[in-house]
């Protein structure tokens, strides 16, 4: 067998306090979803994350309860927030004034997108009167505010990039444009995010590609999630879950165990940052960080 020879790698991984972690929530839908993020929220948050960031509807569709969710972390955490915010379905003024309300609200952190289409399978066309695509949105928003801007990255290409190559030289421009981070689409195959990583690195890429991680909570749910954005499940996933659907108990095990080996094969790569997809349950997500080493903190700002 082949073996991967892949760049940036360290002999001794790094543990607890030198590793740096995100996590990620959506702006739920009824009341019900509201008390699972916030407990999930209050449950992650003494682990002291870099940031956390709430997602954005398709077409725009959750702006009011995204940046209710985002400035609410803020206020009672006191945690770096970061709102999504795409180009689709805004105006270049509609993103202006809400990019100085959001400033002016002391968040200070935003994940720019071109973001999803309200119908999916529709083709992409920019917002008459928009940004065209995310590195338009990153220049407007750094000639709005200084930002600090984070980006996304398709280790397995974008469904809507022709080719690998020119993932690259896109995410370059973003950077290029302002952009302080890439965070990538989740991927179960840490080959495939090495030699992204390593591609990176020859087009002259110096910021940092974050991994981006998605604990396996519902399988059924992960295969949609994959076919959406072109993320390919491994075989060997559809193998340690098949059969587990009314086993929840074994899921999460398997689940924590295939995350747990993902970010520690990642580790050994010299990754140090891991930004986490917590489909608001913070459950896996706690127990990966604590097997980690990353060890809970008071957080006296939580209400």
């Amino acid at each position: 067998m082949m073996t991967v020879q892949h760049q940036n790698t360290q002999k001794t991984a790094p543990v607890g306090r030198d590793l740096r972690v995100s996590f990620e929530f959506f702006p739920p839908k009824t009341e019900k979803m509201e008390e699972t993020m916030w407990r999930s929220i209050h449950r992650l948050a003494p682990l002291a994350p870099s940031f956390v960031s709430v997602t954005y509807g398709a077409g725009g569709s959750t702006r009011d309860r995204t940046h209710a969710s985002v400035t609410r972390i803020q206020r009672e955490t006191g945690i770096p927030a970061a709102a999504h915010l795409t180009c689709v379905g805004h105006t270049r003024d509609e993103i202006e004034r809400i990019a100085h309300t959001y400033w002016n609200e002391g968040i200070r952190s935003i994940v720019a997108l071109r973001g999803d289409l309200p119908d999916a399978g529709d083709t992409y066309v920019p917002t008459p009167g928009g940004y065209d695509y995310a590195v338009d949105l990153v220049a407007g928003l750094k000639k709005i505010e200084d930002f600090d801007i984070s980006v996304s990255a398709y280790p397995e290409t974008h469904p809507d990039a022709p080719n690998a190559d020119f993932e690259i030289d896109y995410l370059k421009r973003k950077f290029d444009a302002g952009a302080d981070r890439a965070i990538t689409q989740f991927f179960f195959d840490n080959d495939v995010f090495l030699r992204f990583r390593d591609k990176c690195d020859k087009a002259g890429i110096t910021a940092p590609i974050v991994p981006g991680i998605l604990p396996v909570t519902n399988f059924g749910a992960l295969l949609k999630f994959a076919g959406m954005c072109g993320a390919n499940v491994p075989q060997r996933l559809h193998h340690s879950f098949d059969g587990l659907d009314e086993d929840p108990d074994t899921r999460r095990m398997v689940a924590f165990h295939e995350s747990i080996s993902q970010v520690q094969g990642l580790m050994a790569e010299g990754v140090t940052d891991f930004h986490f997809y917590t489909l608001n349950r913070a459950e896996l997500t706690y127990a990966i960080c604590h097997a980690l080493g990353i060890r809970a903190t008071p957080v006296a700002a939580i209400a």
